[in-house]
């Protein structure tokens, strides 16, 4: 005769859904479970975008490129902002890749809660699903401007030749990653943030727009002076942006305090967003 105990009929779950878990707890195994639903929603990201547009994917070129074009007329040709040695089309371009991605990833990634709230009240699946398929999309979609930019650099080094890259080059995926981390921890700071304030979902379009002119994205570094640098070396985008331009370019400032600042200011950002999240998380149908 065998006697079932309570603790063999707990057993027998496949999957239990708790509220515990600590504040820091990524939650790492359960997002290998659901590595299926989190497929789907990048599918999902990539093509419903520009689904029903004319040119289709196309616009993922057209937009840097557009952008760079104006950038040229206007800061180049019309205000007399130098790039310095580098051509200054392929100056832009790549700022207005790196930043596209950066703003477009911290914007999507910042309306999770406010946006998704029905689909919430519903089902049950790890919430941070869907900030993680934004940062994963929106990597396919840089990916695809970065072609444009290779086209464009490879020209310059091989057959204009008038840029010389460096080793530096090498480490462009530690840059991109930091970035993509930022992206990530502002972005899900500002949706838990959202579901109290309703209010920040008006000021971050604004405020992401005025953070483009503290990153070296139309005005490099090295044209930068006086107490300006400093405001412009405390944004954590700066460095990263300037190594990455340092690498393809062989021009541009590389300092490696401030490196090393961005890489503690995006650690300690992670922690505060995995932490505010997750605190968030626990309560948040209640409050939206």
């Amino acid at each position: 005769m065998t006697k079932h105990t309570e603790s063999d009929d707990t057993d027998k779950w496949d999957i239990k859904i708790t509220s515990g878990g600590g504040y820091l707890d990524f939650h790492v195994k359960e997002l290998w479970h659901y590595r299926d639903l989190l497929m789907m929603f990048v599918k999902k990201d990539i093509i419903t975008v520009y689904k029903q547009t004319i040119l289709g994917p196309i616009w993922f070129i057209a937009q840097p490129l557009l952008t760079s074009l104006m950038f040229f007329v206007v800061f180049t040709n019309i205000a007399n902002i130098s790039t310095g040695a580098v051509p200054a089309i392929l100056f832009y371009l790549v700022g207005t890749t790196l930043w596209s991605y950066f703003s477009e990833t911290l914007n999507m990634t910042s309306k999770t809660f406010t946006e998704n709230s029905s689909i919430f009240g519903k089902v049950y699946f790890p919430r941070i699903i869907l900030p993680i398929s934004k940062i994963i999309s929106g990597l396919v979609k840089f990916l695809i401007q970065f072609s444009l930019f290779l086209i464009v650099w490879l020209y310059y080094v091989f057959i204009d030749k008038k840029i010389t890259p460096n080793w530096f080059i090498l480490l462009t995926p530690a840059w991109l990653f930091i970035i993509v981390l930022l992206s990530f921890c502002f972005g899900i700071i500002i949706t838990s943030l959202t579901t109290k304030y309703r209010d920040l979902v008006f000021l971050i379009g604004f405020g992401v727009q005025l953070a483009m002119y503290i990153t070296p994205v139309i005005i490099p570094l090295s044209g930068v002076h006086g107490k300006k640098k400093l405001f412009f070396l405390l944004n954590p985008l700066t460095s990263l942006f300037e190594a990455f331009k340092y690498g393809f370019f062989g021009q541009g400032i590389f300092d490696f305090r401030w490196i090393m600042y961005s890489v503690a200011f995006t650690i300690v950002l992670l922690a505060t967003g995995i932490f505010t999240f997750n605190r968030v998380e626990k309560r948040f149908i209640d409050t939206v």
